[in-house]
């Protein structure tokens, strides 16, 4: 009996804590989730938030990406073109929203959405990357050589081999040789390894060679994985060829 009654107390007071949080509140626990990885609580979260306040964009833009973290493609794009309705300022630099068309197979209106991301910064080698998956997807890989975004300079390493790859100008074992160039730390060339890893996955996955996707897919998401949005694409990546292959 005892026990019960300290069940009922404690249930009481979280009903009262929940119904003091503000959307503001629910919102930022939803972030702090979302960081930590924490995607069905995010979800939970964000659900509380938009009950209190139905039209935030903010909450609504992030619903999109837990979304697309949980595999849900479709809802993912829905969220995402329901928050740039609200703010259509941040139309253009919606790169999140073409990845999540990508894998919901609207590869026109993603390849459009990278296009806008031209607006916004043209030394970007990985808008052009999911530009040309897109193209590819779409028209065929001659045509996605042919309509290559055009970029500046990314000085991120090793995203310009990366870039070359595209162009056949690179190989494969060039980004992975650029990234291993130099004095660096562990930790220091982890964010390297990791975008070279996605990109080679990603890059072997659209000419038709699983294996070889899937092993740098793997160390993307596993042993280089970064705390980046990125970061969990590699595992959703992974995890969409992974189904694939079963």
């Amino acid at each position: 009996m005892m026990q019960r009654s300290v069940l009922v107390v404690l249930l009481a007071g979280l009903v009262v804590e929940a119904a003091d949080k503000t959307a503001a509140d629910w919102l930022q626990q939803a972030g702090k989730e979302f960081a930590q990885r924490q995607f069905d609580a995010a979800a939970a979260s964000l659900q509380q938030c938009l009950k209190l306040e139905p039209n935030n964009a903010d909450a609504i833009d992030l619903r999109g990406a837990v979304a697309f973290m949980r595999g849900q493609f479709k809802e993912s794009v829905a969220d995402f073109d329901r928050a740039i309705a609200l703010r259509p300022d941040r139309a253009n630099g919606h790169w999140r929203r073409g990845i999540s068309l990508y894998y919901a197979g609207e590869y026109d209106k993603a390849a459009k959405q990278f296009e806008g991301y031209e607006k916004v910064d043209t030394n970007d080698v990985e808008n052009a990357f999911w530009h040309w998956m897109c193209t590819l997807r779409k028209d065929g890989r001659e045509a996605a050589r042919a309509r290559l975004l055009k970029i500046g300079k990314d000085r991120r390493v090793p995203m310009m081999e990366v870039y070359a790859l595209l162009q056949g100008k690179k190989t494969p074992a060039d980004v992975l040789a650029a990234a291993n160039a130099g004095e660096l730390s562990a930790e220091q060339r982890k964010p390297r390894l990791f975008y070279a890893h996605l990109y080679l996955g990603i890059y072997y996955d659209l000419h038709d060679q699983r294996d070889k996707a899937i092993e740098h897919l793997r160390l993307a998401a596993g042993k280089y994985h970064i705390g980046h949005y990125m970061g969990e694409v590699a595992r959703v990546h992974l995890e969409v060829l992974e189904k694939a292959s079963r």
